[in-house]
């Protein structure tokens, strides 16, 4: 399965594809938020793709828990100027990190041709609008408010990601645009998060590449009892595996580490 995407070609199953992620806000649970910082992001991502990266994720409002929710107006400020300046002298894909209609509409002007929604359609469904008349790719995540689950968790992930990309293929998005997140770490116990794991290959069912965002998260600090900013070993053996297990792209903070993770899971597959 093959997808162009801003301007690039991706082959889905050759090998595995590295995001790197780029965060303009002042509170990102992984330490690494800049703010208000235009020149300091351009400069990230830039050298992110010096390391490896083969496309870039701008975010303007932190996920983590307990974040306080920010303005429209607010998260277009943090992020325009930066996917703005990315789009051309990166020459990878921009991918913007919302749920929001107007922040996406906001990004794609500026440049960007993937749209990640954290809440899979679920807020915002007009979203799979915009991608397709823009010809835009989609990151669909699963997530829910709670962690509780009536019935098998991989079931019930699998029948909302289904029904998102469903979604997303009758607005026009083509099928291999639609890149589907299981959402490690969001609506997850952190025992939740290591069976996704262990059974991520189950998504390959839905017909759809894969992505998995598992980067410094708690789930690692909490079994290895280590801050966020030690967690780089932890993340390494987590893409290892989603890599064995079939993930497509990997979303990360330390691209140069983890592309060379990669290179050697992607080999050993």
């Amino acid at each position: 399965m093959i997808a162009e995407i801003g301007g690039r070609r991706f082959e889905w199953g050759t090998r595995t594809y590295v995001m790197g992620i780029v965060n303009v806000t002042p509170d990102s649970f992984s330490g690494d938020g800049l703010g208000t910082d235009v020149e300091a992001a351009v400069a990230q991502g830039l050298r992110m793709v010096e390391e490896g990266a083969d496309m870039l994720d701008v975010g303007g409002e932190s996920t983590r828990p307990g974040h306080v929710q920010v303005s429209t107006v607010e998260e277009i400020s943090r992020t325009e100027a930066v996917v703005r300046r990315l789009a051309g002298p990166a020459n990878v894909p921009i991918s913007i990190d919302t749920y929001k209609q107007q922040v996406a509409e906001s990004a794609i002007a500026a440049g960007a041709t993937i749209l990640n929604d954290v809440w899979g359609l679920s807020r915002s469904p007009a979203i799979a609008d915009l991608a397709a008349s823009h010809g835009c790719a989609m990151v669909l995540m699963h997530n829910q408010d709670g962690t509780d689950y009536a019935g098998d968790l991989l079931q019930e992930i699998k029948r909302f990601l289904g029904a998102a990309a469903a979604r997303a293929v009758s607005a026009g998005v083509p099928k291999e645009k639609v890149i589907l997140d299981p959402g490690i770490g969001f609506g997850k116990t952190a025992e939740h998060n290591w069976e996704v794991m262990r059974r991520l290959h189950e998504l390959k069912e839905l017909g759809h590449p894969i992505l998995i965002g598992t980067s410094r998260k708690s789930f690692i600090g909490k079994l290895l009892d280590l801050p966020v900013t030690e967690r780089l070993e932890g993340t390494a053996a987590t893409v290892a595996v989603g890599v064995l297990r079939g993930a497509d792209i990997v979303r990360v903070h330390d691209v140069l580490q983890m592309t060379r993770v990669v290179r050697a899971a992607d080999h050993m597959r």
